[in-house]
């Protein structure tokens, strides 16, 4: 299992715009392609304007394939203008889980 998370730095005081939108329909789209959210988050301290979002995988490969669906899909081409100018940067990390890891070890760290 490998997990993606993915940092996005909004415009100041955007936060609450890009979340109603993806609470209203930009989430339902991600969960139907890219499956398993382990959270969404938003910053309160440390930098602010943060969205924080992760999601779980068994592999790149599938990892890959879950976006390519998400990107090809009419209805999130459709949602993403209304949060496309509200983020500043965006930023994903691959992680792996340690063996103690309450979210499930890996085999070969």
């Amino acid at each position: 299992m490998l997990y993606e998370i993915r940092t996005y730095r909004l415009k100041n005081g955007s936060g609450p715009e890009y979340l109603k939108a993806v609470g209203e329909s930009g989430i339902a789209i991600q969960k139907q392609h890219l499956g398993s959210l382990v959270g969404y988050f938003s910053s309160e301290i440390g930098p602010l304007n943060e969205i924080v979002h992760i999601w779980a995988y068994e592999s790149l490969d599938e990892r890959q394939r879950r976006r390519s669906l998400l990107a090809a899909d009419p209805q999130w081409q459709a949602f993403l203008p209304r949060i496309r100018d509200l983020i500043v940067t965006a930023d994903s990390k691959i992680m792996t889980p340690a063996s103690f890891s309450p979210l499930g070890g890996s085999t070969g760290a």
